[in-house]
Formats: structure tokens, sequence, C-alpha cells
């Protein structure tokens, strides 16, 4: 255990689902957080637009990260005019200039599919976004034509995809044809919904997939 600790931290900037917030998303991942103690440390933000009529929480209201339609968000849909996606690229490049250096991104649904997009734009060079790796929880690809440049090519970062088979919210079929966009993506599967597992065999997995790297690998 000595060794263990003395390693120093991975560090993970999160990006919830969609209808989440940080403060929800970190509520939701407690086991996983638990999970990779010593190992990785996940620091959430915020989605930059709030969900309209998202309920009584004032102060912590629901957000996206971009619209499929006014004010609503569908995975399976393929918007004509997708709206917010540029607001929420920069707000990923903010918070990892301001809060970094931060090592790989964890993307929870909308979070993961944004953070697919991330990961093209970080393979093509794109400098707003030093990581080295990525994990994506109940992924998917944009239905949007307007997203589609995302997925032209391969891409070329490493990715760990983790599924549902349960998950009735994001079917692990549309989570398997995100990982296809990827150059040697690494899938997890477990046997539950809509939610980012933390039971042993993915506990395993995780950390299988971050010893391949080191804090700092991002910069």
């Amino acid at each position: 255990a000595g060794a263990m600790s003395e390693r120093p931290q991975l560090r993970l900037l999160a990006l919830h689902g969609y209808r989440q917030s940080a403060l929800r998303f970190r509520q939701r991942t407690g086991a996983l957080r638990k999970a990779l103690r010593g190992r990785a440390e996940l620091v959430a933000i915020n989605a930059p637009h709030p969900v309209p009529g998202g309920g009584e929480d004032g102060d912590d209201p629901p957000r996206g990260w971009w619209f499929s339609g006014p004010g609503t968000f569908e995975a399976g849909e393929a918007a004509a005019a997708p709206a917010g996606l540029e607001e929420s690229l920069s707000a990923v490049a903010a918070a990892l200039a301001e809060h970094g250096p931060f090592d790989g991104l964890l993307g929870f649904s909308q979070g993961a599919a944004l953070t697919a997009m991330v990961c093209a734009l970080r393979a093509r060079g794109d400098p707003r976004f030093p990581v080295a790796f990525a994990i994506l929880v109940a992924g998917f690809t944009s239905r949007a034509p307007a997203h589609g440049h995302f997925y032209r090519e391969p891409i070329a970062l490493p990715t760990l995809h983790v599924m549902g088979d349960a998950d009735a919210v994001i079917a692990a079929t549309l989570s398997r044809e995100l990982a296809q966009r990827f150059v040697e993506p690494v899938v997890l599967t477990h046997p539950g919904g809509h939610f980012v597992p933390a039971a042993a065999p993915q506990r395993k997995g995780y950390l299988e997939f971050l010893d391949r790297f080191h804090p700092g690998l991002g910069q």
C-alpha cells in the first residue's frame, strides 16, 4: 500500500450527463471516486447551459452541453440545428486551462458524447485540449449532421468505453458504435443500466486502463 500512496494521482476532468450538474454528478459518483482513490481524482464542471423548465432547484439547475431542439435534447435525434456546442467546447478548454493540469477526461452520457468530440479535436492537434486519454461512460455518436466532422476519421486517442447491458437511456449498441470511431478502444461492459458503475469488475477495468498512464502525460 505504501508504494501506491507514493504514486502521484492522475487528474480527470469530469463532464456530467444531460439534466445533471457538477454537484449532482459528484453525488452520484461516490462509489467511483472511492474505487479510484489514490489513483485518480475527479474534478467535475458544470455545463454552460441551464435546461429550461428544469425544476425548483434554483441554486443548482440541471444543465446540458448542447440542445437538439429549442431547449430540449434527444440523443437519437438528427438535429438540423443543434445549439450550444461551441460554448461547451470553450467551457471545457477554459476548465483545462484554469483548473489544470489534467491528464484525462471522464464523461457520462451526453458528457461522454462531448468527450468524444474533444478527443477528436485533441487528436487533430487542437492545443486547447491537452489530455492524454478519456473514459466514456454511456457515450453515443451525435446524430446531428453539423457534428459529423468529428467522426470523419478514426480518433487516435486512448479511450475506455463503459456501457450497461440494461441501459434503457443510451443503449449499449449506441455506445459500441461510438467506440468504433476510435483507434484501439478498450470496451468495458456491466450488467446494469444508465449510471457510472463502480463494482469490483469495473474497478479492475478502470485501474488497468489508468495504469497505462502516468501523471503529467496530458501536458
